[in-house]
């Protein structure tokens, strides 16, 4: 299995969701973060910031599956039809473990 950490403008996390949604795939979690990436933030008028807001989904899924969500959160986070800086990123983890709270029982 492999944990997917999904970083995405805030205006794209629910387009994103959405499309993993119907493609079968429910379960992710959401949260908000700040961050900035090889740009060091961005510079508006005489205002630099050196952070900005993003949504990060996190998700796990099996391995076969890897290509098909990338494919998605790829085509539907992208802005414009080349995309743009600031897009997000993806970041591909394995998972050793997983378990159920409740039952207790391992997952994988």
């Amino acid at each position: 299995m492999l944990m997917l950490e999904i970083i995405v403008r805030p205006e794209k996390a629910d387009e994103v969701m959405e499309e993993l949604l119907l493609a079968g795939f429910p379960s992710i979690s959401k949260m908000d973060i700040l961050g900035r990436g090889k740009q060091k933030g961005i510079q508006v008028g005489t205002n630099h910031y050196n952070q900005i807001s993003k949504k990060m989904l996190m998700m796990v899924i099996h391995e076969d599956d890897k290509e098909e969500v990338v494919d998605i959160v790829k085509r539907t986070a992208r802005t414009g039809d080349n995309g743009s800086f600031g897009d997000g990123k993806i970041f591909v983890l394995p998972v050793l473990e997983a378990y159920t709270i409740s039952t207790g029982k391992k997952e994988l």
